[in-house]
């Protein structure tokens, strides 16, 4: 008797500790899960470029999750190299029929005619045919002749872009062959709508660098500005040759080191001039347009670099735009509004506002 019922408390008590043992595991799975440190920063590729975003003490996964995802969604969308993407099947339907478009592409390309209607087609958001012939930034560029250019030039007329707005936006392009390309301007809408989020979350200072595309949200812990350095053109893997003190906005830089090639001793830089077809060459080493707006800071600053430092400072001025401009003579001139933000860390170059 006495060993049956030793039986039946040893049946009773395996159960029970088995199911104690389950417990335990699943209780330190969430304390594992709960207890995750918040990571100060992460970077990923996406966007075609290793993209950082820092949120220091309140980095928690999730918020570094949705903003990564919303970031693989607007590449999803817009990047020409994507076959499925809203571009690539714009350039595909080029002359054909216009394609219906997700929201947020068809702002961008909405914004893009903007820019180039502002800009006198300084920036050129219908210039992909003349972007694939150089193919510069690829393993494979292509230094293109005279005759080349002249045969792809009239398929680069921004005007040729036609859309239609409504419950289901479409973009159409007229000419067969013409070719969108957003590389300078949908990266500048990412950081935007990456600050955006960042603010959603509540959080009130964090710092987005999208491959150059930097986007320092709100402030500093204390109220401080963050400190943004300036690429050296001539040596970008360098020092920088500028600090300039910002809150709550975007710089954006475009310069002849960013991508290129070289050929016969001379370099082949990715800002092409829609004049005639070349790398732009006035002068100017880079740009750099700083602005709440990282969208309007990413186009100007291309289209600010084709128009060259005389008109390009003028342009600057009628829009009331901060920026700065160094050109081959390493001197730097910034919008007068940036004196007070501007620290010069070079003194192999010359400041003016």
């Amino acid at each position: 008797m006495y060993g049956l019922l030793k039986k039946r408390r040893l049946y009773k008590a395996v159960p029970l500790f088995y199911t104690l043992l389950f417990l335990s595991f699943i209780f330190s799975l969430v304390f594992v899960s709960c207890g995750r440190k918040n990571e100060p920063s992460q970077t990923r590729v996406v966007l075609g470029t290793v993209c950082t975003v820092q949120l220091f003490e309140k980095g928690k996964p999730k918020y570094y999750d949705a903003l990564f995802n919303r970031l693989s969604e607007i590449e999803a969308h817009m990047s020409v190299n994507i076959p499925s993407s809203d571009i690539a099947r714009i350039n595909t339907a080029a002359g054909i029929e216009p394609v219906e478009v997700h929201r947020d592409t068809f702002e961008v390309v909405k914004a893009a005619l903007e820019f180039a209607a502002l800009t006198g087609g300084a920036f050129n958001p219908a210039g992909g045919a003349l972007v694939q012939l150089w193919n510069i930034g690829s393993d494979a560029p292509h230094l293109p002749s005279r005759e080349e250019i002249d045969r792809v030039l009239p398929l680069c007329d921004w005007k040729d872009l036609v859309l239609t707005e409504g419950e289901k936006p479409a973009v159409f392009l007229k000419q067969k062959g013409c070719a969108l390309d957003l590389g300078a301007i949908a990266k500048g809408y990412a950081a935007d709508e990456l600050a955006r989020m960042i603010h959603s979350f509540g959080i009130k200072g964090a710092i987005v660098d999208l491959g150059g595309n930097i986007y320092a949200v709100g402030e500093k812990t204390g109220g401080n500005a963050w400190k943004v350095g300036i690429k050296n053109p001539f040596d970008s893997a360098g020092s920088p040759v500028l600090a300039a003190a910002l809150k709550d906005c975007s710089v954006v830089t475009s310069g002849v080191y960013e991508r290129f090639f070289e050929r016969d001793g001379r370099r082949y830089h990715h800002l092409l001039d829609f004049t005639d077809g070349k790398p732009a060459d006035n002068g100017l080493m880079s740009v750099t347009i700083i602005h709440r707006s990282s969208m309007s800071a990413d186009a100007l600053a291309t289209a600010v670099f084709i128009m060259g430092k005389e008109r390009g400072t003028e342009f600057l001025r009628s829009q009331n735009i901060s920026a700065l401009c160094i050109d081959r003579d390493r001197e730097i001139s910034a919008t007068p509004d940036l004196e007070a933000a501007l620290v010069l860390l070079d003194q192999d170059f010359n400041l003016v506002f």
